[in-house]
């Protein structure tokens, strides 16, 4: 009985019998499958999916192919960031001639000219808006994007990040992709804090100054770096993953500050004595920043060879009256239009006196707290509201100058600010 119940099972697919050679398994009602042919439907599945991200990989290959023109690149980025047209011009350039770099170097002949990368460096006092360009440009071109702050990294063997955790971020950021991740954007942030200590490196060891300086200069000209990927220390046995930097654009920010008083000696060379125009020497001490150079950047700290791997140099202007209201309530992410949506949400409607947004600016303005202070200051203001609102009865929602100046007290922020 046995025995022909085994003959019955047979395989759909082959028409093998259940036998001592052969194993047919029932896989549903009515179907049975031999063991052999359900390794060669698993080897097909498997085929199968190694193709779908064979082709996916295919696709990520193709990032910055399409890439906007600069002055597409620049109206993109006015609408997250009030002034600083230099900068964007000087931005919106260079990322449109690395990604056609890139585009180069895929269709690539014999005879064609090898175009370097043009690394980038911001300088501009906080809150003037250099981390918020860097994200609206890899918004804009969908490239993977990670800001990595230089003061915690530190010469490999010491306390603090390798320098390679900065690519690890990056890895991250498009879920380990490699051939995706070496077309992204790093902005490494503060690279004013890890200027050398002193004129002469043998003084002492300076392994989050110059050291880490030194490390970078690897990434930024273009190598392979074994990346740990889940970051922390490398050791022996810990398996890396190989990242190309060639095609990686790096932009660095700080605000270095006191970089100034290089820049007016720089200038007085050229500003004292009689026949100068007393107007120009004014507005150059407004502003210094514009007017600096490399040799500034050396002056202040940064080694010859980063500066030279850092080619496109450009400054942000302090933000005036004028561009901090603006701020306010002009560009898409701007604070007052969050809270207005952040209020429409709960079905009320909230309005900010013309009065108020000035209370608001003049804050700002007294304490150097540029865009960034903006949104502390707002905030101060809107918690009480923000707590009761919700649950009132009114359906509309007014601030004005009073009711600024009354929270700021309450919230001691004067006498926060002062101390």
């Amino acid at each position: 009985m046995a025995k022909n119940q085994s003959e019955d099972l047979r395989c759909a697919l082959c028409g093998a019998y259940d036998s001592a050679h052969t194993t047919v398994v029932p896989v549903l009602e009515g179907l049975s499958l031999c063991t052999d042919c359900i390794d060669y439907i698993d080897s097909r599945r498997d085929e199968s999916v190694r193709s779908k991200k064979g082709s996916a990989k295919g696709k990520s290959k193709k990032i910055g192919n399409s890439i906007p023109v600069p002055k597409e690149i620049k109206a993109f980025l006015d609408q997250y960031v009030i002034g600083q047209d230099e900068a964007k011009k000087y931005l919106s350039v260079a990322v449109y001639n690395h990604y056609k770099r890139i585009n180069q170097q895929e269709n690539v002949k014999e005879d064609d000219v090898d175009i370097e990368k043009s690394n980038i460096v911001m300088v501009g006092p906080t809150g003037t808006g250099k981390t918020l360009l860097a994200k609206s440009i890899a918004r804009l071109l969908d490239v993977p994007f990670t800001i990595v702050d230089a003061t915690v990294l530190t010469e490999a063997g010491y306390v603090g990040e390798d320098i390679e955790s900065l690519l690890t971020r990056l890895l991250q950021a498009c879920d380990y992709d490699v051939e995706k991740a070496q077309k992204g954007i790093v902005f490494i942030d503060e690279i004013d804090k890890i200027a050398r200590k002193s004129d002469n490196p043998s003084i002492t060891r300076d392994v989050s100054g110059e050291g880490v300086q030194q490390g970078l200069l690897k990434l930024l000209e273009g190598s392979v770096v074994l990346v740990p990927p889940n970051g922390g220390r490398k050791h022996p046995e810990q398996k890396m993953i190989a990242v190309d930097t060639k095609n990686i654009l790096f932009i660095c920010g700080g605000a270095f500050d006191g970089i100034e008083r290089k820049i007016a000696s720089r200038l007085n060379t050229h500003t004292v004595g009689y026949g100068q125009d007393e107007l120009s020497r004014k507005q150059k001490r407004d502003n210094l920043m514009r007017y600096i150079l490399p040799e500034d950047l050396k002056s202040f700290g940064l080694i010859p060879e980063i500066i030279g791997r850092l080619p496109v140099l450009t400054s942000l202007e302090p933000l005036d009256r004028e561009a901090l209201r603006r701020i306010l309530t002009e560009p898409k992410n701007a604070i007052v239009r969050q809270y207005e949506r952040l209020f429409e949400l709960d079905g009320l409607k909230l309005k900010f006196t013309d009065e108020a947004l000035d209370a608001i600016v003049d804050r700002a303005l007294k304490y150097k707290l540029g865009a960034r202070g903006l949104r502390g200051i707002v905030e101060t203001i809107m918690v009480d509201a923000m707590f009761e609102a919700p649950s009132g009865e009114k359906k509309q929602f007014i601030v004005d100058k009073e009711f600024v100046e009354t929270q700021l007290n309450k919230a001691h922020f004067d006498d926060l600010q002062q101390a």
